[in-house]
């Protein structure tokens, strides 16, 4: 089944590409790798905003992790356009990593991770998607969003 029949059968429309909100650019590619930049979280368009452990539980942080694993492939498919290939390409997801706005008490980042990393397992498969990963807690993220989480693929 092709990326796109998976995503079509999980009722996920990927996103264009978001417009940078500072002086950088949504993705770079190094050779076979895309490097893409940090998304945050956002929930009707606008940021998702939150604490997890103060504002938000694990389970709703984690439905933010999700929906920026949407928009990370969004970008992935507009960088491998610009390479003539598609998410069907990509062989490998190398690397997530996630900053979760939380508490200084809050030990569950890696809880609220799992759901980006468990999407792009669904939409990739379990040897294509799965990945290195990182989860940091800080004291704030841009616009005060909830999750912000940047992806390394690599394509072939």
């Amino acid at each position: 089944m092709s990326v796109y029949d998976r995503l079509a059968s999980l009722g996920i429309a990927l996103p264009p590409v978001s417009v940078p909100a500072a002086a950088y650019v949504p993705f770079v590619q190094s050779g076979n790798l895309i490097f893409l930049s940090g998304h945050i979280a956002r929930q009707d368009g606008k940021p998702w905003v939150g604490q997890a452990g103060l504002t938000m539980t694990t389970d709703e942080a984690k439905l933010a992790a999700r929906a920026v694993a949407v928009d990370l492939m969004g970008t992935l498919a507009a960088a491998c356009l610009v390479v003539n290939k598609d998410l069907n390409h990509v062989k490998r997801i190398v690397k997530v990593l996630s900053l979760v706005n939380s508490t200084p008490t809050y030990t569950e980042q890696h809880l609220v991770t799992n759901g980006c990393s468990e999407l792009l397992g669904e939409v990739f498969g379990s040897t294509v998607g799965a990945h290195a990963r990182s989860a940091f807690g800080v004291a704030q993220l841009p616009m005060g969003a909830c999750v912000e989480i940047e992806l390394i693929a690599e394509i072939g």
